[in-house]
């Protein structure tokens, strides 16, 4: 299981005023668990979670497996919640260096780059392709406009590009599914209780997913086993997370920085980065979401965290264990003065490096959490989505905002499509 650390921030956390606010914490918790608080309706990724459906992993795993056996690359179309759950858990969970045994999977529809989509076209050329578009609607302009490209590019390819193209989307409205009916596309359906930026253990990120090589079953039941631990509203490290979060929220921090240090979980930040902007942004309120890579950016903006403006909290996320046991080779001229590290694991090295930048930034009054995850597993990383699920609604509740809706995001949209002169 992952393991907490909160002790980093009890000197900006006074015990009665924690104390005080618990009664408040266990009741959002509560209003989460009972379905009692603000946006109910959107609770279908814990329910997905209590009853699992074995039948649709394995029709997932099966196309998948199509996918793995036909396709030299899997292009999948979507943006926001329909890509950045694939695109970190990918990124996790598979080698940084291509391997010929996996199936790569590129992602398209999540920008507006004129020149990404023509390299992507042109790469694609001579590829045996699969694509999986992901849109509830089908009418999101960033991703709309990436199939209108892609789906020529495959009609003019392949004979077969309707059994190619794989559509997630909703069960029974919109343009994608209209689409998808008239061509007899494969299908699958985005639930229609689970918001995007919570439907990364739905056919949304199942597929891509399990199209890389990634065992979803195994990531998908470590969720439910971080559910039924989070059940309980003791020694809830989620209901601990969440609290602490608002009383520094309180207090004035406005910032939370999420700190890893393995480059594999830099992609997990930015799902984090939307999870958590898009639940508790609203009314003004909520810390701003960053995400930086140590000891990379301890090289950029390290300096700010140590010194800058006490505005920020940060959570850092390590990696307990690893396969690697690359270690430090000897140089007899020892022009770098690295020999005292000769023969020390690579792994120790970083670790170090984590245990000072810790303890240097709670001496430079940062409020710091630390996760830390046993391994970068498929289990450890559905243990942590969940986790930070479930601590993302608690703390919407204590902020009094629903945490599932993203009324925001449409004044660029409006304001996106009245200068393309889109008509009314």
């Amino acid at each position: 299981m992952l393991s907490f650390d909160f002790t980093g921030s009890n000197a900006h956390l006074p015990e009665p005023d924690r104390q005080r606010m618990l009664p408040r914490a266990r009741a959002a918790h509560r209003a989460l668990l009972q379905g009692t608080g603000a946006g109910p309706e959107w609770l279908g990724w814990r329910r997905l979670l209590a009853e699992p459906d074995d039948a649709l992993l394995d029709q997932v795993e099966q196309v998948a497996l199509e996918i793995r056996e036909r396709a030299d690359v899997l292009v999948c179309i979507g943006i926001g919640g329909s890509y950045l759950g694939a695109d970190a858990v990918i990124q996790a969970l598979t080698p940084a260096f291509p391997d010929a045994g996996r199936t790569p999977v590129v992602f398209a529809g999540h920008h507006l780059s004129t020149e990404y989509l023509a390299g992507l076209l042109e790469w694609l050329k001579g590829k045996s392709v699969y694509v999986n578009v992901i849109s509830k609607s089908g009418t999101t302009l960033e991703p709309a406009l990436a199939f209108r490209f892609i789906r020529a590019f495959m009609e003019e390819t392949f004979e077969d590009a309707d059994r190619r193209i794989i559509a997630t989307t909703d069960a029974h409205h919109g343009a994608l599914r209209t689409l998808a009916s008239e061509k007899g596309y494969r299908t699958f359906t985005i639930p229609g209780d689970v918001g995007g930026r919570f439907s990364a253990l739905t056919p949304v990120g199942l597929l891509p997913m399990a199209a890389a090589g990634i065992d979803i079953r195994t990531l998908f039941y470590g969720s439910v086993t971080m559910m039924r631990t989070l059940a309980s509203e003791d020694d809830n490290p989620a209901l601990e997370y969440a609290m602490r979060r608002w009383l520094l929220h309180e207090a004035g921090y406005t910032t939370e920085v999420l700190s890893v240090m393995d480059p594999r979980m830099t992609r997990m930040g930015a799902w984090w980065q939307q999870l958590f902007g898009e639940s508790e942004g609203k009314n003004h309120q909520g810390l701003f979401p960053s995400v930086c890579t140590f000891t990379t950016d301890l090289h950029s903006v390290g300096q700010f965290i140590q010194e800058g403006r006490r505005t920020l909290i940060e959570t850092f996320l390590t990696v307990e264990s690893g396969s690697s046991t690359l270690r430090v080779p000897g140089d007899p001229a020892d022009l770098d003065g690295l020999s005292y590290l000769e023969g020390r694991r690579m792994r120790d090295v970083n670790r170090a490096a984590f245990e000072g930048t810790l303890k240097a930034h709670i001496a430079g009054g940062v409020p710091v959490t630390h996760i830390g995850m046993p391994a970068v597993s498929a289990e450890s990383i559905g243990q942590l989505m969940y986790f930070f699920e479930h601590a993302i609604a608690v703390m919407g509740y204590l902020l009094g905002v629903n945490p599932f809706d993203q009324p925001g995001v449409e004044a660029y949209k409006k304001e996106m499509f009245t200068a393309l002169g889109k008509p009314c």
